[in-house]
């Protein structure tokens, strides 16, 4: 089969980040969680007091930019890629809810949308690379051989949410709590100027309200083959 580019994008807690891990691991292929870049810039922001409300200091943070170094590891335990922020593994704190509420403003920024958006064109200039996040079809790589978009209802992708954060032992944050940030991160997500989250025309869509993960993994796999294929 032939080397490809698989971009998935999609709504906050629709569970991409999920298959696109499983997917890279059964073919082999690299991955790379965009997102997570995206909330490492939150967490640097919110750890060097460059957020006020919901106002982000534009200037300070892109002054920094030049300085926040963002590295994918693999744990060796685990086997999972974690993300590292100037050195310091932060994988459990970029997925907290504080992060959660914050990284959509940060995410809309431009200065910081042109700046990961380079660094991720780099890392998938040999293919091979399974990639998501929102604007990894329309806009990071346009040209990518697989293209899924990915959706749920907010009701369905707020207890997804709700039940990630139990297991990490966040007893404290309630289901309306949960739910009114992943309707807020969809209206921020979809509204911002600069790439706004939108299904690419040649994407495919994969509605997962009502599949299991075996269900959506397995539907993803036969899609990689497919095309792979050709």
């Amino acid at each position: 089969m032939k080397k490809i580019t698989i971009a998935i994008d999609g709504f906050s807690s629709s569970g991409k980040s999920s298959m696109a891990k499983v997917l890279a691991k059964a073919i082999g292929y690299a991955y790379v969680d965009s997102g997570a870049m995206y909330r490492a810039v939150t967490l640097f922001c919110i750890e060097n007091n460059m957020i006020s409300g919901d106002v982000v200091d534009v200037v300070r943070l892109t002054d920094a930019l030049p300085d926040i170094k963002i590295n994918f590891t693999v744990n060796p335990d685990s086997g999972a890629s974690e993300v590292y922020l100037n050195g310091r593994n932060v994988e459990r704190e970029i997925r907290g809810m504080e992060v959660s509420g914050k990284v959509s403003l940060v995410a809309a920024i431009p200065a910081v949308r042109r700046a990961l958006v380079k660094q991720q064109q780099a890392m998938g200039e040999d293919k091979g690379i399974v990639m998501d996040g929102r604007d990894i079809c329309t806009v990071v790589f346009p040209d990518a051989e697989m293209k899924v978009f990915v959706t749920a209802t907010p009701e369905t992708r707020a207890q997804r949410r709700l039940e990630e954060l139990r297991g990490k032992g966040d007893d404290k944050v309630t289901y309306e709590e949960v739910y009114a940030n992943v309707c807020t991160r969809d209206h921020i997500d979809q509204t911002r100027e600069d790439s706004p989250l939108r299904q690419a025309e040649d994407a495919m869509v994969l509605d997962n309200s009502h599949m299991t993960r075996e269900e959506q993994n397995a539907w993803l796999l036969e899609q990689y083959r497919r095309i792979a294929a050709e």
